[in-house]
């Protein structure tokens, strides 16, 4: 496998790394993700008008990648600078919206946000638990239910959602001004919504979804696995340099080979999670994409928590105060194991495969 990124992908890390690197420093970051609405709108247009939502689409949706490294490269990038942009609530529907051949010109311009309400509280991974339902009136579709956790949601225009009817599992567009929503941001930062249905009026958008929402669920993971890959980059850098400069008997701590250790034991456990993470986007889109996301998602679960408590114990007590950036970087790294589920839920679903 060639670990390598071809000329244009370098072209778009760099660019989107830059402007992050200018437009969103973790100060800034902190100022914005915790209070309503939760990102910055400004740059959100900036970013888009980047193009860095173009590169989540096939080109015969009027994007320009879509394909599993094209995800990863922005999404590392936006973990490298711990973005919470809606980004992943974009992704999700750019995917329904190619299986469905749908238009996505207000999509990739920004024209329209997004965001993909799959998750129910008594079904909060496995699509077969849905019970959101659709019913068909004389003037198209209403739905009844309540969908949790929608990432994105609070700044949403359009939700598409994830809903039952005549038995099969579909996927239905509802306005925001027609659902009931309740924003709210979620601990690490960023923001995600309640949404409550009853009768709201919705319009099909793919009448069999189930291979779409696995298709989306699929791309989404490998979204955050490289998004923990490149919070991992940065809070293992940081704590490296923090060894250096910090003194303890008149010599830097990290000349103690203990600490050392511990470092290159956090180094070992990144790359693992980079070749798993390059490996599930490899196969996205494919047969076994399902597999091995799921394998990645257990990895980068165990990984991130691993270097997000090993970073925090090296630093010492700075590590836990707000202003230290270590400490936004560890609580993304340990919450991306809930979204999207966790490691034991994907290691359910390895074995399930195996066993099959």
């Amino acid at each position: 496998m060639d670990f390598n990124l071809t000329e244009d992908r370098q072209m778009l890390a760099d660019t989107l790394s830059r402007f992050l690197a200018d437009q969103y420093p973790v100060e800034h970051r902190i100022k914005v993700a915790y209070e309503a609405p939760y990102h910055d709108p400004a740059l959100w247009e900036q970013m888009v008008e980047l193009g860095a939502l173009y590169a989540l689409a096939p080109e015969s949706a009027g994007g320009m990648g879509g394909t599993g490294f094209d995800i990863a490269v922005v999404f590392e990038a936006l973990g490298k600078a711990l973005c919470p942009e809606p980004v992943l609530g974009a992704l999700m529907a750019s995917r329904l919206l190619t299986a469905a051949d749908a238009d996505q010109e207000a999509l990739l311009t920004g024209a329209t946000k997004y965001a993909v309400a799959i998750t129910e509280i008594d079904a909060p991974y496995a699509l077969e638990q849905i019970s959101t339902e659709a019913r068909e009136t004389e003037t198209g579709f209403v739905l009844s239910g309540r969908k949790s956790t929608v990432y994105g949601g609070q700044v949403a225009d359009e939700i598409l959602v994830a809903a039952r009817h005549g038995g099969r599992l579909g996927v239905f567009a509802v306005t925001s001004a027609d659902a009931n929503i309740t924003g709210y941001g979620m601990m690490d930062g960023g923001g995600a919504a309640e949404v409550l249905l009853d009768e709201t009026p919705a319009r099909l958008v793919l009448a069999e979804a189930e291979a779409a929402l696995q298709d989306a669920v699929n791309a989404g993971i490998v979204a955050l696995c490289a998004e923990a890959v490149g919070a991992m980059d940065v809070t293992h850098a940081t704590t490296v340099d923090y060894l250096k400069q910090r003194k303890q008997f008149g010599v830097p701590i990290g000349k103690f080979q203990v600490l050392q250790h511990r470092a290159v034991d956090m180094l070992t456990e990144i790359e693992q999670a980079r070749s798993i993470t390059i490996k599930a986007a490899a196969e996205l889109g494919g047969e076994d994409a399902a597999k091995y996301a799921s394998m990645a998602k257990n990895m980068i679960g165990r990984a991130a928590r691993l270097v997000a408590e090993e970073s925090i114990q090296m630093h010492g007590g700075i590590a836990m105060t707000w202003e230290y950036a270590v400490s936004h970087y560890a609580k993304r790294l340990v919450m991306l194991d809930a979204q999207l589920g966790d490691t034991d839920y994907h290691l359910s679903q390895v074995m399930k495969g195996y066993a099959a």
